[in-house]
């Protein structure tokens, strides 16, 4: 079961700081792609990274695909790697930063604020997702570029209308 609006909601609950990127923020941005996790990108700047870590506690986090079932701790998520986690609610990959450094506070004027059901959340803007894509060459990225790009096109062409 994937449910990212539960996750969002314990996120906001926590007071995590954070903002949605990867393919929910292009699904959230308009584009037409099938995702099957929720990616976050969040500040490491204390007490964030304990915010965090209660929030996952409270979805059950185990790292993914980590036969030991780990659970994750504070000094992960204190880290700038990405935690990769299956929750009750589905997949999270906590992110301390994306691409090669770029960190939550790189992006600050690169953020949409959106609504999800009543809860304000940050979701990373569509040219920038674009440019994030752009750099990755996973099959799967350069699909959903295809996608993110023509959405941009189209809602291009509506604001020149």
């Amino acid at each position: 079961m994937f449910d990212f609006r539960a996750m969002v909601r314990v996120l906001a609950r926590h007071e995590v700081d954070f903002a949605i990127v990867g393919g929910m923020a292009g699904v959230m941005q308009g584009a037409p792609i099938h995702t099957q996790d929720l990616d976050v990108l969040y500040s490491l700047a204390r007490p964030n990274p304990a915010r965090l870590l209660a929030a996952v506690e409270e979805l059950d986090a185990l790292f993914w695909g980590d036969p030991r079932n780990l659970r994750p701790s504070l000094s992960h998520m204190e880290s700038q790697g990405h935690k990769l986690l299956a929750t009750r609610c589905g997949r999270i990959d906590c992110l301390g930063t994306i691409e090669e450094s770029t960190t939550l506070e790189d992006v600050q004027g690169h953020l949409d604020w959106m609504e999800l059901d009543g809860t304000p959340v940050r979701v990373l803007s569509l040219p920038r997702l674009i440019e994030v894509k752009r750099k990755l060459s996973r099959p799967k990225d350069q699909l959903a570029l295809l996608q993110l790009e023509a959405t941009l096109d189209e809602r291009e062409k509506m604001n020149q209308k």
